[in-house]
């Protein structure tokens, strides 16, 4: 490989970033984390405002709730409101995701696009199916810890395909899951603080070191 530096360190550094731009997925966007993060606070809000009413619930075995709701409406309706919050989430890191790449000359789908997804999908589907197994059996106190663990691993997992934020938000994620499930009745509150505004801290935070 020849360079026109004469700086052994400046040509150490060059191959450094061509070997990571070859093995790493740089197009993630810190402004897919931030919309993330606003989409996960919206949902939290209407969770909050519309569908858990006044915001009094007792969670136990059955999930009681003094309310016009049964267990299984509510449990349906926050269930959906997750699935919404997650596919603006999804459809916004690409969208972003694509603007970096294409403002760089870059393409999104690579070898090291498909690494990432695999590594992240395999803890993500494996916490969906237990959080299913955990709805249908009425265990819904369990869900948020859950589903901030596993989200914490899949972050984990994948971290080392993409910007070392990744790695370090999914340990912040697996913190708050096991806090979740200490504090079981605040499991909505410590959601909200998972992917709402850690999001928003950690794409703020690869914006201004990887973009600007």
């Amino acid at each position: 490989m020849k360079t026109n530096s004469t700086n052994p360190i400046e040509d150490l550094q060059a191959i450094r970033e061509i070997m990571e731009r070859s093995s790493k997925f740089l197009s993630l966007s810190g402004l897919s984390g931030i919309f993330a993060g606003v989409c996960a606070l919206t949902g939290a809000a209407i969770a909050w405002l519309f569908i858990l009413d006044s915001g009094y619930v007792q969670f136990d075995e059955f999930l009681l709730y003094p309310g016009n709701f049964s267990s299984s409406d509510i449990g349906f309706y926050l269930v959906l409101d997750a699935i919404l919050v997650l596919m603006l989430a999804v459809l916004g890191a690409v969208y972003f995701s694509q603007r970096k790449a294409r403002k760089a000359g870059q393409k999104l789908w690579t070898n090291s696009t498909r690494r990432l997804l695999f590594h992240l999908m395999i803890p993500l589907v494996s916490g969906g199916i237990i959080i299913l197994l955990l709805i249908l059996r009425n265990k819904l106190d369990l869900v948020v810890p859950i589903m901030l663990v596993f989200y914490g691993l899949s972050l984990v997992n994948a971290g080392k395909f993409t910007f070392s934020e990744i790695h370090y938000l999914g340990l912040t994620e697996i913190a708050l899951g096991i806090l979740a499930g200490v504090f079981i009745n605040h499991g909505l509150l410590f959601w909200t603080i998972g992917f709402g505004l850690m999001h928003i801290i950690y794409g703020t935070v690869m914006f201004y070191r990887h973009e600007r």
